[in-house]
């Protein structure tokens, strides 16, 4: 197995574990709601359940996406940020690539 495969492999496995995570943490806090409505019936309460569930699920996936476009973002700004400077690095080792050798080359002339 490839590397790029093992780190997919890991991604649908974390994606599964936060959903996993996330219906639990909905239908506990379902639970919680629906338990203090103690007039509503068996039926009710678990539609009630079923619904408080699904909305947990489409906010947390969709706070996901905003994390992960955010995430995104940087990547990109931290890219472009760290090519600048190895550009500028890059410029400062030719510069003093050139000194070192204009400078030898005086010395060098100078004891001819």
């Amino acid at each position: 197995m490839t590397v790029e495969a093992e780190r997919g492999l890991v991604r649908q496995i974390e994606g599964h574990l936060l959903l996993a995570a996330a219906r639990d943490e909905g239908r506990a806090a379902a639970a919680r709601t629906a338990s203090r409505l103690g007039w509503l019936t068996d039926i009710q309460q678990e539609a009630l359940e079923r619904e408080f569930v699904a909305e947990h699920l489409a906010l947390s996936r969709t706070s996901w996406q905003r994390t992960a476009a955010r995430a995104e973002e940087l990547r990109q700004a931290y890219e472009t940020r760290y090519r600048a400077l190895r550009r500028r690095l890059l410029a400062w080792l030719v510069l003093a690539y050139v000194a070192l050798a204009a400078a030898a080359a005086l010395v060098l002339s100078a004891s001819a």
